[in-house]
């Protein structure tokens, strides 16, 4: 299965049971204007928690009916992320969004080892791209949450990002395992923990997917590359998932798909109990829907 474009996972999203999605923090006004999309495409029920003056004030500024809506009033921002956790602890919503809050307290709320959603030992970011210059949807991971990951806290962003595919439908997507340069560099960290993490995989340790590596970028997606360097791999050019070294390379990379390459993205935070819909101001208007729907279409 190859999905190539991210209404494809808009479809998926529209074919499952619309999920209610708790916002922490929601009144701004980006993040309004993409639930109100979402929840006009029929994909998400939203669950506000705020400013609830606020939050009218730009709904009524962007058109939003509210009228049948749940709000729950919260003043503090990090409040509002706890009782934005506490809804979906409680089955009264599946999936959590970033409102107008600092990643910090939303963090905090989702790893409280009482009363949040912790699932594993690692939380990582996960964006679907949709590139003109490429045959399919490619997974970038990780370009945001993990500064300097160890190689057990690789081989846990790789299970997260894995995990994607499946809930959507993909059983065995393929990772390359990217650096500068496609040999083993001993001088050159990324390059060991491709090797690694390609032998963890081929020996049964990480399962659910084909890795290999290291690659170039230029051998990851290009089968034309990949065979000039008389590369022979199943993953050479066909990459579902792009597993880069650190977040300096994984932020410059994705930026540069969007900013420069023409790429549209869809984001999620993954490896607590629900997908977290946690979107950048630089992230257009298109990109925050888009999110929620991988959320949507995950859950």
């Amino acid at each position: 299965m190859i999905y190539k474009s991210l209404n494809d996972i808009i479809s998926i999203a529209k074919g499952k049971k619309t999920r209610r999605l708790a916002v922490a923090a929601a009144g701004d006004k980006p993040v309004l204007e993409a639930v109100k999309k979402a929840y006009l495409e029929g994909i998400i029920i939203p669950v506000l928690v705020g400013n609830k003056s606020e939050i009218e004030k730009i709904s009524k500024e962007i058109d939003f009916d509210l009228s049948n809506i749940e709000i729950h009033e919260e003043l503090n921002p990090a409040i509002s992320s706890i009782k934005a956790v506490a809804l979906i602890k409680e089955g009264k919503a599946d999936i959590l969004m970033k409102g107008l809050v600092s990643t910090a307290p939303l963090l905090k709320a989702v790893l409280d080892k009482d009363h949040g959603l912790r699932k594993g030992s690692t939380l990582s970011h996960f964006a679907f791209v949709e590139s003109p210059y490429y045959h399919k949807l490619i997974g970038i991971t990780d370009a945001a949450m993990n500064i300097v990951p160890d190689i057990n806290e690789k081989v846990s962003i790789i299970k997260n990002s894995v995990e994607v595919f499946h809930r959507l439908g993909i059983e065995n997507p393929k990772v390359a395992v990217v650096g500068p340069l496609e040999v083993v560099n001993p001088k050159i960290e990324s390059t060991t923990h491709a090797a690694i993490l390609t032998v963890m995989n081929n020996r049964g340790q990480i399962k659910g997917c084909i890795i290999d590596g290291p690659f170039a970028i230029d051998n990851a997606v290009s089968k034309e590359a990949s065979e000039h360097k008389g590369i022979v791999s199943e993953v050479a050019g066909d990459a579902d998932i792009l597993m880069v070294p650190d977040l300096n390379s994984g932020n410059m990379l994705y930026k540069a798909l969007m900013f420069m390459g023409g790429s549209t993205s869809a984001s999620v935070i993954v490896g607590a109990k629900v997908p977290i819909v946690l979107t950048s101001r630089a992230d257009t208007d298109k990109s925050k829907m888009m999110s929620i729907a991988l959320a949507a279409a995950m859950s």
